[in-house]
């Protein structure tokens, strides 16, 4: 039986050690906590599942979470589709397609909450502005202030933070293609719809797999630019989960918020789960 190495175990260690202390001891005892009336320090007592019951009759949280998958299974299909199309694009016979890749990834090194107030004075003075001039009616007020189109202020600018980490997959996947393969496909006559349907998503399918999931549950965390859009507004409209927990922490209801955690830990999991068995060789086409 092979052994394991000091050495190796020396190295791991630190890693090991900060990693319970950051993430295992604190998520023990929220999960500990949230069958408690703590509020976050002094003394508490156990109440069973009051908490947990609770939250599956509170509107605001079922709200919170309603508005979170709905926001994040648009956004996920909005940010691949535009992704998988650029890195089609990005890989094709133009020119200075290499700049163009680099122009198109700049987002992803640009913080969320900067992002969020950049469209934020854009939706609230320049669009407003414009469509005024243009006598464009209903965008003539900010939309972050319209609780039917505030979500699709947060979907635009999230897609658009989101494209480059989904489009820097995509274009790897693109490139693992056999360029003989499109050759044999335009020698048979199909058109470039035809490749894109029959060629390139059978065979990038493991990546739209991987970006779909990825992609999912990185949405279900949205935090930053909601914050910096619309602050949950107007009213609770686009309250997320993620935002709900943290509010709950500052209002008092420490406890209450760590079984909303927790139930949001446990579909994460899943989620995971699922990523993982889809990520094992099961194709999205077939």
């Amino acid at each position: 039986m092979h052994r394991i190495q000091p050495v190796f175990l020396a190295f791991l260690l630190p890693t090991l050690v900060v990693f319970t202390l950051a993430i295992t001891v604190p998520a023990v005892m929220g999960i500990v906590l949230s069958f408690t009336d703590s509020v976050g320090f002094g003394e508490f007592g156990f109440t069973g599942l009051t908490n947990y019951l609770a939250i599956f009759s509170d509107p605001a949280i079922l709200n919170a979470y309603l508005f979170t998958m709905g926001f994040s299974l648009v956004t996920v299909l909005v940010v691949n589709a535009i992704a998988l199309l650029l890195a089609i694009a990005l890989t094709s016979r133009i020119r200075a397609k290499v700049t163009l890749r680099a122009v198109f990834v700049l987002p992803m090194v640009i913080s969320g909450i900067v992002i969020a107030y950049v469209f934020s004075f854009l939706f609230g003075n320049s669009l407003p502005a414009l469509a005024t001039s243009l006598g464009f009616a209903p965008l003539e007020t900010s939309i972050l202030a319209n609780p039917d189109l505030a979500w699709v202020a947060i979907v635009i600018v999230t897609t658009w933070q989101a494209i480059p980490g989904t489009l820097l997959i995509y274009i790897a996947g693109v490139l693992a293609i056999p360029g003989e393969v499109y050759e044999a496909a335009a020698i048979d006559g199909a058109s470039s719809w035809r490749q894109l349907i029959s060629i390139t998503m059978p065979l990038t399918a493991g990546y739209i797999v991987i970006n779909l999931i990825l992609g999912f549950k990185n949405f279900l965390n949205a935090y930053d630019i909601i914050v910096g859009l619309t602050a949950g507004g107007p009213g609770t409209s686009t309250t997320s989960v993620a935002m709900s927990i943290f509010n709950g922490f500052n209002s008092g209801d420490y406890s209450y918020q760590m079984a909303n955690a927790t139930i949001f830990f446990v579909i994460t999991v899943v989620l995971a789960l699922v990523q993982l068995r889809l990520s094992r060789g099961k194709a999205l086409f077939s």
